[in-house]
C-alpha cells in the first residue's frame, strides 16, 4: 500500500477489508488438460507470451496496487515492470527508475525511509484496531467427500453464567488443596446457603454458577482433615477462610452471536466458562495435566523403561466452530514416574543391583536430577504415609549421616533415631538419604523407607528408548483412534454428568460429519533429457525412475571422512562409489574420484580432522575450494553430527552431507535416491518444479515477483531455564519456480515468541542510522538472485498458539512494513500473514473405513483432502490440509489460519497454492504434511541450535547467522551474543536440508 495512503488513518491502514476486491484478482484457472490425469498441461505458444510483455499494465493492476483507485505517482513507476507476466525462458529485468530501486547494499543507511517507516506507518499501538481477515467465500476445487471429525457438537446453554471471586486464607499453594476446601463448602453449604446451586471452580480465584447465588458476598469457615496423617492417630485439622464474591455475568447472547457469525471477536470468558464446567467432572475422576487428563485405568501403563510408565488418557477443549459450539476430544499419551519403592526406581534408573555395591559419583548425581522435584511418601510408620517433595541427595551415606536433635547440637545419627523413634532398623546404611523440604533446614529420610506417590507426570527430557516406547503406544491406526475417542465420549457420559446438567450443556455422542474435497496433485517438471520430463504423483508419493532433477549441479571436488570405526575402507569406497553413480543417474555430474583418499577419523577429533582434510584438499587443489564433504558417522554418535555442521558451516565454509553406518552397510537404492536430492539442493541446485510455476498458471504467484516466507521459532526443552530460543526466517530465492529457499537464524531471550530480528536499526558512527534484520536481508537477496524485486509477500508463521495471534500478527506485520519501507519510501508490496499449526487435536477420519477409494494404504484419508466448513472457525479464513499421504499412526491435518490477507486470495487460491507447494518439498519424493517454506524455517532453527558454543546455553541471547548476524548490536551494549556467522557460500543454499 503506498505510504501516502497510510498516513490517513491507521484504522484504514489495518482494517482494509481484502475480500471486498476479488474481482480485481481473478483466479486464473489452469486450462482443463492440467488435472485430467491424462497429460501435463500444455505450454502457452511462446510467443503469445512475449507479445503479452509488450503491451502497458492493465488499469486494474494499478489499481489494484493502490487499494481502490488511488495512485501515487511513483507507486505507478515502480509498478510498470512488474506488469508483464513471467516467461521461463525470458525474465524481464526490472527497469530501474531514480529513487524506485531496491538497494543492493544489504546494510544502506535509511535515515529518511526508515524514519519515515516510524513516523508514518500509522500501525495501531493496541490489538483493538486489528481485525483478522474474513472468510473470501468456501472452495470448491477437487473432488467432494464426507469426512468424520473428532468434534461433538455442543448446545449451548440458555442459562445465565455468574463468574464469583473466590478468597481462600490461609494461601494454598496447589490447585488440589484448594479444590479440597471449596468440594467441603459445597457439600456442607450447597442446600443452605449456595440456594442448591452446583458451582464449577477453576481451582484459582474463580467460581461458576448457572444462575446467581442468594448472596452478593459471603465469608465461610471450612475445616480440613490432612487425610495424609494416620488413620489411627490424632489427625491434623486445618481452618480455612473462604470469601466469595460477585463479579459479572457472562454474556450467552454475545457468544451466540458469535457463532452464527454475527460478531467478529470471540466471547473467550464465556467459552473458558463452559469449558472448566465441561472439565469439572474429569479434573475429580483423573489427574489433569492442561487440557488432558490420565489415568491408570483407562489401559493398563506400559512400562518405558528407567522407572517410567505410559498413562493413556484424552484431550478436551471446547471451541467455537461454523456449526456452532463443539467439543474437541482426541487420544493422548503421556510419561509418568512408576510408583514403585524408592529403591526399586533407583535400580531401574540405573540398570544395576544397587542393594549389594555403593553408587558412584556419576550414580548419584543421575539420581538426584531425576528424584529432583518429585513427591514421596513414607512407608515406615504403618497407616501414616506422610508426602514430602524430594529436594536433592545426600553426598554421604546413611551410616555416616548425624544432626542435631536440640537447641544444644546433641548429635545422633540417623540410623539410630529411625530406630529408636519408628523402631525402624535400615537395612542398606551404604546408600545415601533423599533431602526433603528446603535446603537450609533438610530433613533426611532413607530411601528404603520411601515410595514414589502415583500419578505424576514426568515432565523432563526423554531418551531414545523411551521416545521409541512411548510413540508404539500413541501411534494408533485411524480406525482404532476412531473407535477410542467414540468410547472415551460414552464412557465420559456427559448427559449424566451433573455439572453439564447444573449448567444445561447437551454433548452429542456422535461425531461431527463434514463435507471435505481433495485437491488434485500438481504437475512436476523434470529435466528434458530424462526418460520421463514431467510426472503427475499417485497418493502422495513418485519416485526418480526415469527422471532426472531439473537443475542437476556439478560436483568435482569432493572428499570423504569416515569416522565410524566399524566401517573399513573398502566399504567406505563402495559406499561413496555407489552414491557418486546414483548422483550421476539423478541427473547431477559427479566425478567417481575424491580430491584425497577417504580420511579416517576418531569422533572425538572431529576438529582436527575436518581441518586437517580441509587444507590438505586446498593444498592439492592449489587453492580451489572443496564443493563437498561426505561424513560416516557412527549409528550412535553423541554431540558428532552437531559438531560437524558447526565447524563446516560456521568456520570452515564447507557444504557437508552425513551418513550413518547403517546405511553404509545395507547401501539401499531409495537411500541412495534421498541423499542425491539432499545433495544436489546443499550445492544450488532444483530437483523439480511446479510446471504451473514455469507455465505462470499459480494465481497470485506468476503474475508478478512474488516471495515466499516461511518463519519459525524453536524453544529449549523443558528443564532448560536459561537457554535462548532460536528464530528462523527463510525466503524463496527463485521466481517464478519457488523452489529454492535462502534461510537466516538468530538467538533470542528464552522463550520469546516474537521474532527479534526481523527488522532492527542501530547506529554507526560513520554511517548514522542503519537498518538491517532477517526480512530485509532476503528481500535484498532475492532481488539478487533474481534481478526483480519482490512485488507481493506470502508469509507463512509457523509455532504460534491461538493465544498470540493478534501479538505476533501486529509485531510482526510491522516489521516486514518497517523492512520494506526501509529500502525505499514507497516500497510497500501487499502481504498475506498466514499461521501453520501442527499441535492441535482435529483429526479427520473416512466416512467408512471399508471404502478403499476414500483411504489410502494405512487407512488415513488421502492426500489433498481439505476441510474449511462447520469445524473450522465461524467467521474467520481459516482451513484444516491434510497434503501428506500417512504412513503410520492417525494423520494429522496442518491447520492453516489466514490473519492478513492484502492480496485477495480466494479459499481455492490459498488452499491450493498451500497444497501444491508441499510437492516441492527438496528432501523425498513424497508430498509433506506442513507447507515446505515452514517446513524449511524448522530445519534451520534446529540446526541453529547446534551452533550454540556449550556456554551460550547459560545466555539469553539474539543475532543471527549470515547476513542478519552483521546487525548485531556490539558486544556489552545490551549482553546480546549472536549465534556465529555462516559463512557465504552456505549461506547461498539449502545447507538446512
Amino acid at each position: 500500500m503506498p505510504i501516502r495512503q497510510m498516513k490517513e488513518s491507521s484504522e484504514q491502514h489495518l482494517v482494509i477489508k481484502p475480500h471486498l476486491q476479488n474481482s480485481m484478482n481473478p483466479v486464473q484457472k489452469p486450462p482443463k488438460t492440467a488435472q485430467n490425469g491424462k497429460g501435463p498441461p500444455t505450454q502457452e505458444p511462446q510467443n503469445a507470451k512475449l507479445n503479452n510483455q509488450t503491451s502497458p499494465p492493465s488499469k486494474n493492476r494499478g489499481r489494484r496496487r493502490g487499494r481502490g483507485g488511488r495512485k501515487s505517482d511513483q507507486g505507478e513507476v515502480f509498478m510498470r515492470p512488474s506488469s508483464r507476466p513471467c516467461t521461463a525462458a525470458h525474465k524481464p529485468s526490472l527497469a530501474q527508475p531514480a529513487g524506485a530501486v531496491l538497494a543492493d547494499i544489504p546494510n544502506e543507511s535509511v535515515e529518511s525511509g526508515g524514519n519515515l517507516c516510524e513516523m508514518e506507518m500509522g500501525f495501531p499501538s493496541s490489538s483493538k484496531s486489528l481485525s483478522f481477515a474474513p472468510r473470501p467465500g468456501y472452495g470448491q476445487l477437487g473432488k467432494k467427500c464426507i469426512v468424520k471429525a473428532n468434534h461433538f457438537f455442543a448446545e449451548l446453554p440458555d442459562k445465565d453464567l455468574n463468574q464469583y471471586d473466590v478468597t481462600i486464607t490461609p494461601e494454598v499453594a496447589s490447585k488440589s488443596a484448594n479444590r479440597a476446601i471449596i468440594a467441603e463448602l459445597v457439600k456442607l453449604h450447597k442446600e443452605s446457603d449456595l440456594g442448591m446451586r452446583l458451582p464449577a471452580y477453576d481451582g484459582r480465584k474463580s467460581l461458576y454458577t448457572a444462575g446467581e447465588l442468594p448472596f452478593a458476598w459471603k465469608e465461610f469457615k471450612i475445616k480440613l482433615i490432612d487425610k495424609e496423617d494416620g488413620i489411627n492417630g490424632p489427625k491434623r485439622e486445618r481452618e480455612y477462610k473462604v470469601v466469595i464474591k460477585f463479579v459479572a455475568r457472562a454474556n450467552l447472547h454475545h457468544l451466540g452471536q458469535f457463532l452464527a457469525g454475527k460478531r467478529a471477536d470471540a466471547p473467550h470468558e464465556a467459552l473458558q466458562i463452559l469449558d472448566i464446567v465441561l472439565r469439572e467432572l474429569s479434573t475429580k475422576r483423573y489427574c489433569p495435566v492442561g487440557r488432558s487428563f490420565f489415568s491408570p485405568d483407562i489401559r493398563k501403563p506400559q512400562r518405558l523403561g528407567d522407572g517410567l510408565e505410559s498413562w493413556c488418557g484424552f484431550y478436551q477443549s471446547i471451541r467455537p466452530t461454523q456449526m456452532g459450539l463443539s467439543l474437541n476430544i482426541d487420544m493422548a499419551s503421556a510419561a509418568f514416574i512408576e510408583a514403585l519403592p524408592v529403591i526399586e526406581f533407583v535400580a531401574q534408573l540405573l540398570g544395576k543391583d544397587v542393594l549389594s555395591r555403593s553408587l558412584s559419583d556419576s550414580d548419584r548425581v543421575k539420581i538426584k536430577k531425576a528424584l529432583r522435584g518429585v513427591k514421596v511418601e513414607v512407608t515406615h510408620r504403618g497407616n501414616v504415609r506422610r508426602k514430602y517433595r524430594v529436594s536433592g541427595l545426600t553426598s554421604q551415606p546413611t551410616r555416616e549421616l548425624v544432626f542435631p536433635v536440640d537447641d544444644i547440637s546433641t548429635m545422633k545419627s540417623v540410623v539410630e533415631y529411625f530406630h529408636e523413634v519408628y523402631g525402624f532398623t535400615i537395612q542398606h546404611t551404604h546408600l545415601p538419604c533423599l533431602q526433603v523440604g528446603n535446603q537450609k533446614k533438610a530433613s533426611y529420610l532413607p530411601m528404603e523407607a520411601c515410595k514414589i506417590v502415583e500419578g505424576q507426570r514426568y515432565t523432563k527430557r526423554l531418551n531414545e528408548k523411551q521416545i521409541t516406547a512411548l510413540l508404539k503406544v500413541t501411534c494408533q491406526r485411524p480406525r482404532d483412534r476412531e473407535n477410542d475417542i467414540l468410547q472415551t465420549v460414552q464412557h465420559n457420559a456427559y448427559d449424566q454428568d451433573p455439572y453439564a446438567k447444573e449448567f444445561g450443556i447437551k454433548i452429542s455422542e456422535k461425531p461431527a460429519s463434514v463435507e471435505a474435497r481433495v485437491l488434485p496433485a500438481p504437475w512436476l517438471k523434470y529435466h528434458e533429457t530424462g526418460k520421463e520430463k514431467d510426472c503427475l504423483p499417485q497418493v502422495g508419493q513418485w519416485n526418480m525412475m526415469n527422471k532426472k532433477m531439473i537443475n542437476g549441479m556439478t560436483v568435482n571436488r569432493w572428499a570423504c571422512i569416515n569416522f565410524s570405526r566399524s566401517v573399513q575402507e573398502s566399504v567406505a569406497r563402495g559406499f561413496c562409489n555407489e552414491l557418486a553413480q546414483m548422483c550421476q543417474v539423478s541427473g547431477m555430474e559427479f566425478n567417481p574420484e575424491p580430491v584425497i583418499p577417504i580420511y579416517p577419523a576418531r569422533p572425538e577429533h572431529v576438529e582436527k580432522a575436518l581441518k586437517h582434510v580441509y587444507h590438505a584438499c586446498t593444498n592439492k587443489l592449489k587453492g580451489k575450494e572443496l564443493e563437498l564433504l561426505l561424513a560416516i558417522l557412527p549409528d550412535n554418535n553423541g554431540s558428532l553430527y552437531g559438531d560437524l555442521k558447526r565447524i563446516c558451516e560456521t568456520d570452515l565454509g564447507l557444504i557437508s552431507q552425513c551418513c550413518l553406518t547403517k546405511h553404509v552397510f545395507k547401501i539401499s537404492k531409495q537411500y541412495l535416491a534421498n541423499v542425491a536430492l539432499k545433495i544436489n539442493v546443499k550445492m544450488g541446485g532444483r530437483n523439480t518444479v511446479l510446471l504451473d510455476a514455469i507455465s505462470c498458471r499459480i494465481p497470485l504467484v506468476s503474475d508478478i515477483p512474488t516471495i515466499i516466507f516461511g518463519a519459525d521459532v524453536t524453544h529449549p526443552e523443558n528443564g532448560e531455564d536459561s537457554s535462548p530460543s532460536i528464530a528462523a526466517v527463510v525466503a524463496s530465492q527463485d521466481w517464478p519456480e519457488v523452489t529454492k529457499y535462502a534461510g537466516l537464524v538468530c538467538a533470542q531471550a528464552h522463550r520469546q515468541e516474537l521474532i527479534q530480528d526481523l527488522y532492527k536499526t542501530w547506529h554507526d558512527p560513520i554511517r548514522g542510522t542503519v537498518s538491517g534484520g532477517m526480512i530485509r536481508d532476503l528481500l535484498v537477496s532475492f532481488r539478487k538472485a533474481t534481478g526483480q524485486k519482490p512485488l507481493r509477500i506470502i508469509f507463512y508463521r509457523d509455532g504460534v498458539s491461538e493465544g498470540q495471534f493478534y501479538q505476533v500478527l501486529l509485531y510482526e506485520l510491522d516489521a516486514i512494513r518497517k523492512a520494506c519501507a526501509s529500502l525505499e519510501p514507497n516500497y510497500q508490496p501487499p502481504v498475506t500473514f498466514i499461521v501453520v499449526q501442527k499441535r492441535h487435536h482435529t483429526r479427520l477420519f473416512a466416512n467408512n473405513h471399508r471404502d478403499w477409494s476414500s483411504i489410502n494404504k494405512s487407512g488415513n484419508i488421502l492426500p489433498g483432502t481439505v476441510v474449511d466448513s462447520k469445524i473450522c472457525h465461524p467467521t474467520e479464513f481459516d482451513f484444516y490440509l491434510c497434503s501428506h499421504a500417512g504412513i503410520k499412526g492417525t494423520s494429522r491435518p496442518a491447520h492453516y489460519h489466514v490473519l492478513w490477507d492484502e492480496n485477495n486470495f480466494s479459499a481455492d487460491g490459498i488452499q491450493s497454492l498451500t497444497n501444491n507447494l508441499c510437492y516441492t518439498y527438496a528432501r523425498c519424493t513424497r508430498s509433506v504434511s506442513v507447507v515446505p517454506p515452514a517446513y524449511y524455517a524448522h530445519l534451520a532453527a534446529f540446526r541453529a541450535r547446534f551452533y550454540m558454543e556449550p556456554d551460550m546455553q547459560q545466555e539469553n541471547g539474539c543475532g543471527g547467522v549470515g547476513q542478519a548476524a552483521k546487525g548485531t548490536r556490539a558486544a556489552g551494549e545490551s549482553g546480546i551474543r549472536p549465534l556465529p556467522a555462516l559463512k557465504e557460500n552456505v549461506k547461498r543454499v539449502m545447507f538446512y536440508c
